[in-house]
């Protein structure tokens, strides 16, 4: 198998040597992945190339072909593969369903991370397209940027979500990061209606303190949209919310996907101690 072309995590921790305040790994990770509770699969950080593109051709089936998203590929990558600029400096986590009757486990969620600096290298995170990240300066030598989650459609009870997020959880821990910031979408096949709704609620129920806030490069129109809907918020972005995530401001609309973009921030110092029980072992 070809090996990335970036290292992961530990060692971008351990090689980054332009900020004397980089934030050194205190764990390695383990070379053998986590076998979830109820056995049906496994969760493991990627160490190939081959790896990340099961990653990305997952990507591809949920936001191309079931989502419609309209996506921008750098020239030559394969086809069926969603891929971007900020793949490279990620690293990569999988959900992989374990192998059965000699067949190989098939990988059914992702997420990508982007540590602080590897977001130096890459110019700054994928957020920061989306909306002027100038307030959170002060956060980003330990501020992590999660994006492009996605679970397979056969496989959405919540295990998988649970899964990824207990690695999540302790990823972070373990390599001294205590904030989670990213764009948590929500769909505007309604023209963008439920979303300006689920703003309007939750800008005054969960936003952040101003210090925090931000501003989306291109707004969702919202005070053109109906805000008094009835609609409840992705299950995700629920799940977010449950764990003590704070919104920063009002949406971005991005065009390729179709989707209003929620920018959110999560604290690990924030997660309510049930959570805090559940995946980081009551540390």
């Amino acid at each position: 198998m070809k090996e990335l072309p970036t290292p992961t995590l530990p060692l971008i921790g351990m090689l980054d040597f332009r900020s004397p305040r980089a934030v050194p790994v205190r764990k390695m990770l383990d070379d053998r992945p986590a076998v979830a509770a109820e056995g049906a699969f496994e969760v493991m950080w990627a160490r190939h190339q081959d790896e990340v593109r099961e990653a990305q051709a997952l990507r591809h089936r949920v936001f191309a072909q079931e989502m419609g998203a309209r996506l921008r590929p750098p020239p030559g990558t394969p086809d069926g593969l969603d891929v971007d600029v900020f793949d490279s400096f990620c690293e990569h986590l999988l959900v992989r369903t374990l192998p059965q009757n000699h067949r190989p486990g098939q990988v059914i969620g992702t997420y990508r991370v982007l540590t602080p600096g590897a977001a130096r290298r890459a110019g700054g995170y994928y957020s920061d397209t989306e909306f002027d990240l100038t307030r959170l300066r002060p956060l980003r030598e330990r501020m992590a940027e999660l994006g492009r989650s996605c679970v397979d459609p056969d496989h959405r009870s919540g295990g998988v979500i649970l899964a990824l997020w207990g690695a999540l959880a302790s990823f972070m821990d373990q390599n001294g990061l205590d904030t989670m910031v990213g764009c948590a979408s929500i769909g505007m096949r309604d023209g963008g209606h439920a979303a300006a709704s689920i703003w309007q609620r939750l800008s005054q129920t969960h936003m952040a303190p101003v210090e925090h806030q931000v501003r989306p490069r291109t707004p969702l129109p919202v005070e053109e949209l109906d805000r008094d809907l009835p609609v409840e918020p992705p299950a995700l972005i629920k799940g977010y919310l449950r764990c003590g995530a704070k919104v920063l401001g009002a949406p971005a609309w991005d065009p390729d996907f179709n989707t209003a973009d929620l920018p959110m921030l999560m604290r690990l110092s924030d997660l309510p101690s049930r959570y805090r029980r559940h995946f980081l072992g009551g540390f």
